[in-house]
């Protein structure tokens, strides 16, 4: 198994290693550190032919390449990429279909000050366009131990259980924890619709029970605020957990699409996203062992 990091000599680099590293280290996966050499660069021409600005910077990235394998735990096989490409998101998508990858990795807050995600243009770019999961790791995101914890947010929507057979399969290879949560924007007063909220969570428990049997811990519960931010707000989360979610209804088959709750969700997650695309029936992102046979259209 294996994961394609989109690496560059920045935080959000990092961040994106950082974030590789815990989970391959959770999943027994090695990982490919790609850094994307632009086809083209307006610098070109300013340097003469024996020194050229395309030799300068492959160097320099093979510098940094180095620097960034030295930070990959022992317990981890890794190994460097220089790949040519019009765009980040090209070049990564194009490797992960080389490498047979299962997932890519890259860091998705590049500012903000409260929040510690923002969507930078190569993390929107490959939202819009990958066909296998994508990790999004928060701004500042240094843990490199093992993840802890899989939280996967569950709808109603035709294709939620593609996501929840992805999550549980995911879980259950390693013994991690599993949390379904259903996150609602509801007033004080909206009593009937937290206790149908409720009455779904239990049965999605019981239909992840059944997925996992019995080889890791499951639990629900639904969050509620005013706005879907609130609610997440609201939710306890530990330092090695990460949330999978659907992408949106509105995606292509096959593709990802970060939808309007998604990105709500992303406002105020403490944790690291992993988007799943919609109708995907590849290996499930964190675990090779499983295949999602169902089409459907992920929340």
């Amino acid at each position: 198994m294996r994961y394609v990091v989109g690496y560059t000599a920045t935080e959000r680099g990092r961040d994106a290693l950082n974030l590789a590293c815990a989970i391959a280290r959770s999943q027994g996966a090695s990982l490919d550190l790609v850094m994307v050499d632009p086809a083209e660069s307006p610098y070109t021409a300013v340097y003469p032919p024996d020194r050229s600005y395309a030799g300068l910077l492959t160097e320099q990235m093979g510098t940094w390449l180095d620097e960034a394998l030295a930070l990959v735990p022992e317990d981890v096989e890794a190994r460097g990429h220089i790949r040519p490409a019009d765009s980040d998101a090209r070049g990564l998508i194009d490797a992960a279909a080389e490498f047979g990858a299962e997932l890519i990795v890259v860091g998705a807050g590049s500012n903000g000050i409260f929040k510690r995600f923002t969507i930078g243009s190569v993390a929107n770019a490959l939202l819009h366009a990958a066909h296998i999961p994508v990790a999004l790791a928060p701004r500042g995101y240094s843990r490199v131990a093992p993840i802890s914890r899989i939280t996967c947010a569950v709808g109603e929507r035709r294709g939620a259980e593609d996501v929840l057979e992805v999550a549980s399969e995911s879980a259950a290879r390693r013994g991690l924890p599993l949390r379904l949560v259903s996150m609602l924007a509801l007033d004080s007063q909206a009593g009937a619709a937290m206790d149908e909220a409720r009455l779904h969570i239990a049965d999605r428990v019981a239909r992840a029970k059944v997925l996992t049997s019995g080889r890791c811990e499951v639990t629900g519960e639904a969050a509620q605020g005013r706005t879907i931010e609130n609610a997440v707000d609201g939710m306890e989360f530990d330092d090695g957990e990460i949330l999978v979610i659907g992408s949106s209804r509105l995606a292509r088959q096959n593709q990802l699409f970060i939808g309007p709750t998604a990105s709500k969700v992303l406002r105020s997650l403490p944790v690291p996203m992993v988007v799943v695309p919609r109708n995907y029936t590849g290996p499930a992102p964190l675990g090779p062992e499983f295949a999602n046979p169902q089409p459907g259209e992920p929340q």
